[in-house]
């Protein structure tokens, strides 16, 4: 921009100039900023401002043009345009901040008639901006036109083109479809549906979809579409059953949605049936498979568990229900001899008399897996008692079943039962009394036996010590201590017999037998055995202890085939000479002298390791096994004052001596009882009256 001077350019005036180009840059920046409080500008400030300024320098220029060029005016108000400063009051606050500016500008006061010039001027700005408004105006309604007419011959495509495809997927869908008023009435159905329900599609056509479901159902598929058309459901999926036009049922799952109007407005409900009859009968097929055993076609633990609770909560709340678990006794002897297909056929024969047996009764009879069952009576009554039932039952049983046509095979079962239990016991805790009971019954050697709590609760106290001792083992608690064996005669230490310890956090010292009863419970008996075994023979060859050990032997570990490799393990590592170590048997396991204990108490007699022979009690064993000493039962050495056991007593250890094997006893806490079995002849004794032990060993 250049302001006019009337005699040329003066160089003495270039500072006036610079000046009025600094007013002119300032109302720029004020014209920017208050058009910008009119209406929403897609440019920076910055680009505003500097289009702001040319058009500035152009009014200057078309005002002091002679005449005033009102072509350059009404360009710049259509410049306006361009920039989008089209507000409401956008031109108004325009012509107010230019019209002051223009007749106050000091390189302007020369020019003669400078008001009129101004309004002349402002007016062509004020015609361009109008005029080009208007033509912007008017290209957007034209563009606003053909892009509303692009849409509605669009969407007259897409409606032509939606229509073909619903047709196209309405008569050639192999699902079954109806398109319905909003009550349900039928106004179309295609030929899948009409073949599904063996109806043509005009019969069809002439009914209401709840027609077509089976009566039971009609009032609960009339709700669930209520609540579709009321939009608290996006989209229906339920499974209904239909009825065709025999009468047969069949089953069919329902997919609904609504279709509405461009307001939303629902107007009708199209509704795919998919035939669900061929699989939902695989499902229940399945389903029965899956709660039920293949062999017996009784119902499974799973069925059995899951019925439990119902058949608890609907018991007659003073009879309760009556459980009993039973275990078949000797199944594997079954199975073993006659092979597992006749042990198939027992226990099918053992399904049908046990529902024989509840035939009368409402009981829920299931195999609870392998030779065990389980029978849930809901007491009326009618019923009979625990006792009569249990009668029943073994008397059923035993009734010889002939498996191969001429073989009658009878079995027999230990029961448990649990008899009216609380009404808020969980199915859980049910199961697994019963399971207790039954294990009670199975160790006692009794047929059957009932839930008791105390017992019941010292059962779970023992079990969740057998479950914890394994961590407790490999946490240190477990322990190997030792008492000393001493001589009947003089009380010197004559060996030393290693015993486990267990100190128990919260039960506090556990013993030997209370140890190896927990670990017989868990199938840890064998590697604690072992581990029993090495310690004790390193710590007493470390402690330089020339005394024989002893290492008393559970049932299993004595039979175990493993035994000798194990032994001679134990002294080629702690360089324990063999006649020191004497593991002791139990005379129990001994009974078959062809059975694997009697194999390993030979061959250890033949590599020179001495073994015992503990809870003695029948002289008998020792013509068969070369035993280097015996140890009295505890249950005949406490009743040994008894005449008639004082005099087997005696004959036993003369037997024994005669057998070259030494007698021990254990449990001696007095004088008076050493002195009692050192007239008898004893040579060994152990118990609370001795108890100093060679230095090293703890006791």
């Amino acid at each position: 921009m250049t302001a006019p001077h009337p005699r040329g350019d003066d160089p003495r005036k270039k500072p006036s100039a610079e000046r009025a180009a600094r007013r002119l840059g300032t109302l720029a920046r004020k014209w920017g900023y208050l058009i910008s409080t009119t209406a929403y500008l897609p440019h920076t400030p910055e680009e505003i401002e500097r289009e702001l300024a040319v058009l500035v320098g152009r009014l200057f220029d078309a005002v002091a043009s002679e005449p005033p060029d009102l072509g350059e005016a009404a360009a710049a108000g259509g410049r306006l345009v361009e920039l989008r400063c089209v507000g409401a009051e956008s031109l108004r606050r325009t012509l107010e901040v230019l019209g002051k500016a223009l007749l106050r500008e000091p390189e302007l006061r020369h020019v003669d008639g400078l008001a009129e010039r101004v309004v002349l001027v402002l007016g062509a700005l004020s015609s361009g901006y109008g005029e080009m408004l208007r033509e912007d105006i008017q290209k957007r309604q034209e563009g606003l036109s053909r892009a509303l007419l692009k849409v509605e011959q669009e969407t007259r495509q897409k409606q032509v083109i939606t229509r073909a495809q619903f047709e196209e997927v309405f008569a050639g869908s192999a699902s079954g479809v109806a398109l319905t008023e909003l009550d349900g009435r039928v106004l179309r159905a295609n030929a899948a549906l009409a073949k599904t329900l063996n109806r043509t599609p005009a019969e069809i056509a002439s009914m209401t979809l709840f027609d077509l479901v089976h009566p039971d159902e009609v009032q609960q598929l009339r709700e669930s579409y209520a609540e579709l058309v009321a939009g608290l459901l996006h989209r229906l999926r339920v499974g209904r059953r239909l009825v065709g036009r025999d009468g047969e049922p069949m089953w069919a799952t329902f997919a609904a949605s609504v279709v509405r109007d461009a307001l939303g407005t629902p107007r009708q409900l199209v509704t795919i049936v998919d035939d669900d009859t061929e699989v939902s009968l695989l499902q229940r097929r399945l389903s029965h498979q899956a709660l039920h055993d293949v062999l017996t076609g009784l119902p499974n633990r799973q069925f059995f568990s899951t019925r439990l609770e119902t058949l608890l909560r609907d018991a007659d709340a003073a009879r309760g229900v009556t459980l009993f678990h039973l275990d078949l006794d000797g199944f594997s002897q079954i199975t073993g001899g006659l092979g597992q297909d006749l042990g198939d056929r027992v226990l099918r024969g053992v399904a049908a008399k046990l529902k024989a047996v509840f035939d009368g009764e409402k009981a829920l009879v299931a195999r609870l897996g392998g030779d065990e069952f389980g029978v849930l009576v809901q007491n009326t009554a009618e019923t009979p008692g625990v006792v009569t039932l249990v009668r029943k039952i073994t008397h059923e049983l035993a009734e010889p079943e002939y498996v191969d046509g001429h073989r009658g095979v009878a079995v027999s079962a230990s029961i448990g039962v649990v008899h009216r239990p609380p009404r808020d016991i969980t199915p859980a805790e049910l199961l697994r009394a019963s399971d207790l009971t039954l294990r009670r019954v199975q160790r006692t050697g009794n047929q059957w036996g009932l839930f008791d709590r105390e017992l019941d609760r010292r059962d779970r106290h023992d079990f969740g010590l057998a479950a914890a001792m394994a961590g407790a083992w490999e946490n240190g608690e477990i322990e190997v201590r030792y008492r000393p064996l001493v001589d009947a005669r003089d009380a010197a230490i004559r060996g030393v017999e290693a015993r486990l310890r267990w100190n128990h956090p919260a039960e506090g010292v556990l013993s030997h037998e209370t140890c190896v009863r927990l670990a017989g419970e868990t199938g840890l008996v064998l590697p604690l055995g072992t581990w029993l075994l090495r310690t004790a023979a390193e710590r007493v060859v470390a402690a330089g202890v020339t005394v024989p050990l002893t290492v008393e032997l559970p049932a299993h570990q004595a039979a175990d085939p493993e035994l000798v490799g194990e032994i001679r393990g134990v002294l080629e590592s702690t360089g324990l000479e063999a006649d020191r170590l004497r593991p002791g048997f139990p005379m129990a396991s001994l009974t078959a002298a062809t059975g694997d204990a009697a194999d390993n108490l030979k061959v250890l007699a033949e590599i020179g390791v001495g073994a015992e022979i503990h809870e003695f009690g029948d002289v008998t064993c020792l013509t068969e096994f070369p035993a280097r000493a015996v140890r009295v039962a505890a249950h005949i050495a406490e009743r040994r004052e008894h005449p008639l056991v004082e005099r087997a007593l005696t004959a036993l250890i003369d037997a024994a001596h005669l057998a070259g094997a030494e007698v021990a006893v254990t449990g001696v806490a007095t004088g008076e009882e050493a002195g009692w079995w050192r007239d008898r002849g004893a040579d060994r004794m152990c118990g609370p009256l001795f108890a100093a032990l060679p230095d090293g060993l703890p006791s």
